[in-house]
C-alpha cells in the first residue's frame, strides 16, 4: 500500500548551548535528529557580540540581514536547500530534517533556517513536498557572553 501522507522537509533551528528542558534536570539538550545538520557556531557573523542586536533574534530582519551578509552565507543556504531538494526528489522520504545550530539558537541558526526554508518553499513548487520551519530555542533566554566567547 502506498502512503498517502505528503512528504515534508522540516527545517529546525536550535542552540547547542542550552541545557535541560523547562523544569528539567539541567543536562545538555541534544541537537535535533536530522538528515542534514549545519553547525554555524564558527562560520557566520554572531549578532550576540553587538549589544544592539543581542536581545533580538533571527526573526528580526536586521539580525537576519546581518547574518546573511557573512561571505558565503547565501551560498550555504542555497546549497543546503538544493541538497535537501535533491534528496526529496531522488530518495523520496516522507520526512527529511535539516537542522541549523548556533550557540544560543536565536540569531545565526534562525537566520539560516529562514533562508533554507524560503528556498525550499520555492523548490517544493516543482517537487511536491511541504516545508515546515521550527525554531526550537528562539524563545529561550539569551546565553551569557562567556558562552558565546569567540574562538581564539
Amino acid at each position: 500500500m502506498t502512503s498517502t501522507l505528503p512528504s515534508l522537509v522540516r527545517v529546525v533551528s536550535f542552540g547547542y548551548g542550552h541545557t535541560g528542558t523547562p523544569g528539567g534536570d539541567g543536562a545538555p539538550l541534544e541537537p535535533p535528529t536530522a538528515d542534514i545538520t549545519l553547525d554555524l557556531r564558527r562560520s557566520l557573523r554572531n549578532p550576540h557580540h553587538d549589544p544592539a542586536m543581542r536581545h533580538l533574534t533571527g526573526l528580526d530582519d536586521r539580525v537576519h540581514d546581518h547574518v546573511m551578509a557573512t561571505p558565503g552565507a547565501r551560498l550555504l543556504a542555497h546549497n543546503t536547500a538544493l541538497a535537501a531538494h535533491v534528496l526529496m526528489d531522488e530518495a523520496r522520504p516522507e520526512l527529511l530534517t535539516v537542522a541549523t545550530g548556533c550557540v544560543g539558537g536565536r540569531h545565526r541558526a534562525v537566520s539560516m533556517a529562514r533562508a533554507v526554508a524560503y528556498l525550499l518553499g520555492e523548490y517544493s513548487r516543482a517537487g511536491g513536498y511541504g516545508v515546515e520551519l521550527v525554531h526550537r530555542d528562539v524563545e529561550r533566554p539569551v546565553l551569557s557572553s562567556r558562552t558565546h566567547a569567540q574562538p581564539g
